[in-house]
């Protein structure tokens, strides 16, 4: 079995727990509130914002040993690099507060998930961070394809309030058919379990903050 098939094996129960939240059944079934979505939108603004930080930190922890997968973290970050904005230009097209999102602190499980991952490549094995790729990007994916339109429909939104869940569609599939392949010459058996660990941590954190986003326009959190 390749690696990256075992790493979709061994957090399958985590990525079923994640998946079989209501919230997120409601956001595939284009059902939610428009404050879930800005919830949701503000709490991705907080992690999207240390994607490039992180993958620029990780890139210079790796080893010598594993230098094709430093050039692949130098092609992660040009591509990821900006979405952040995206992301507040989302937030205001369907009526949020982009200023109070960016001077704001993220719910508890993404401040969380942000310090354990700059941990996580500073103290233990940096590469790791893939397994916050794992999870983040096929998350992404299941959302964009499966959610975005209908949830546009549903709260009567314009295409500029979907810029970030909708280019993350098609560039995530891309990302994740790249993934696959450096996962798969991934053959240190430390370097795996670096991998699965984090994507397990992650895939928890990750879950925590989507119980506790609003539902039936209930905030949990504070608002956008």
């Amino acid at each position: 079995m390749s690696f990256f098939d075992t790493l979709q094996q061994a957090t399958h129960h985590e990525r079923q727990t994640l998946f079989n939240l209501p919230i997120i059944r409601d956001a595939l079934d284009g059902q939610v509130s428009l404050a879930s979505y800005q919830a949701f939108l503000a709490q991705a603004y907080y992690h999207v914002r240390h994607t490039v930080p992180l993958m620029m930190a990780c890139g210079a922890r790796l080893p010598m040993r594993l230098e094709w997968l430093r050039k692949a973290v130098c092609e992660y970050i040009e591509d990821e690099y900006g979405h952040e904005a995206w992301v507040l230009n989302d937030i205001q097209a369907c009526g949020g507060d982009p200023a109070a999102v960016r001077d704001g602190r993220p719910s508890l499980p993404i401040e969380l998930m942000v310090s354990y991952l700059y941990d996580l490549i500073a103290r233990d094995n940096p590469v790791g961070l893939f397994g916050m790729v794992n999870v983040l990007e096929g998350t992404s994916i299941a959302l964009a394809t499966h959610a975005a339109g209908s949830i546009r429909q549903h709260l009567g939104l314009p295409e500029s309030a979907f810029s970030y869940l909708d280019s993350h569609g098609a560039l995530d599939i891309e990302h994740m058919q790249t993934y696959r392949r450096l996962m798969d010459r991934l053959d240190d058996p430390l370097d795996q379990q670096a991998v699965i660990h984090a994507s397990k941590v992650v895939y928890a954190l990750y879950t925590d903050m989507f119980r506790g986003l609003p539902r039936d326009g209930e905030p949990k959190h504070a608002p956008v």
